[in-house]
């Protein structure tokens, strides 16, 4: 028999499946692996702790991994590739394959058939292709200057919209979520994280954006709406450079942002829908990982 292994390196969670020819054996997680985002080092710890606890839980020893798929954020890039390879076969050592997470979230939700995937975690982009094997993607080039809607954008949105209520002099549930969160007591402590060089996570504050938003709060309410409507407009430019206008158009959803928030996922749908008639939304948010594994047996 022949086991096969698929990992999803996100920037917040990393995620292992070990599977045989059809079914799914075990799964493992650990903090994020994305190398760009937290570097060498702690990307192998992630992948060193993640992959044998997976193997661990199949009862399939490393060795017996027939061929291996690992999606990361970055993958184009020949250092990021070179480096995740010879971290993954430190564990494994046969058959190991890194793509881009947009190819695993890809095959996650159509397999080998057209459609648009956008992804919502960490970082943020949107990746499709057509009938005709064309791909295109729109975002993803980096916290910095992209990643919008994603978790980084909403908790680095979150903040200055938080302090410009400050500002008018309203201290708002948000405001308050977010001291809790970054553990501060006061906005000039708030102020220094935020401005803090190498930037804080701004991603670890998604959850108390959409518990503040839960509670009423019309500012992280407001923040999201946005993250929608951006998510939105990232898979209306992916559907235009690949699908003829009026065709029917599979688009699905990946990520934690879209996991965890109802209010992004409605005004993401409304919108498309608004903008590109065609759209046809799967509601289920696909899992990268499945992805991966899918490869794997494939490669």
């Amino acid at each position: 028999m022949a086991f096969f292994l698929g990992i999803d390196g996100g920037g917040s969670k990393t995620t292992c499946v070990i599977g045989d020819e059809t079914s799914v054996l075990a799964t493992a997680t650990s903090v994020g692996s994305n190398l760009v985002r937290v570097g060498e080092s702690r990307a192998r710890e992630a992948l060193h702790q993640a992959i044998p606890q997976a193997c661990a839980s199949a009862g399939v020893a490393p060795e017996r991994i027939h061929r291996t798929c690992v999606g990361a954020a970055g993958a184009a890039r020949p250092e990021v590739r070179d480096a995740l390879h010879r971290i993954v076969a430190e564990v494994v050592s046969s058959g190991i394959k890194i793509v881009g997470d947009m190819e695993i979230a890809l095959e996650a939700a159509f397999e080998n058939a057209p459609g648009v995937v956008v992804i919502a975690g960490t970082g943020s982009i949107a990746y499709g292709r057509n009938s005709q094997g064309q791909t295109a993607r729109a975002g993803g080039w980096g916290y910095a200057v992209s990643d919008e809607g994603s978790g980084h954008w909403i908790g680095r949105a979150a903040v200055a919209a938080a302090l410009r209520a400050a500002d008018q002099g309203q201290k708002t549930l948000l405001f308050h979520a977010i001291e809790k969160a970054w553990g501060k007591s006061s906005q000039e402590q708030l102020v220094l994280a935020a401005n803090a060089v190498p930037p804080p996570d701004f991603a670890a504050l998604f959850p108390a954006v959409q518990t503040a938003a839960d509670q009423g709060d019309s500012i992280a309410g407001a923040v999201l709406t946005r993250a929608g409507a951006e998510l939105s407009s990232l898979a209306k430019i992916v559907v235009q450079r690949l699908f003829s206008e009026g065709n029917a158009v599979p688009v699905a959803m990946s990520g934690g942002v879209f996991a965890h928030s109802p209010l992004v996922r409605d005004v993401f749908y409304n919108s498309l829908r608004s903008q590109c008639s065609g759209a046809v939304l799967n509601h289920a948010v696909v899992e990268p990982v499945l992805g991966a594994l899918a490869l794997a047996r494939k490669a």
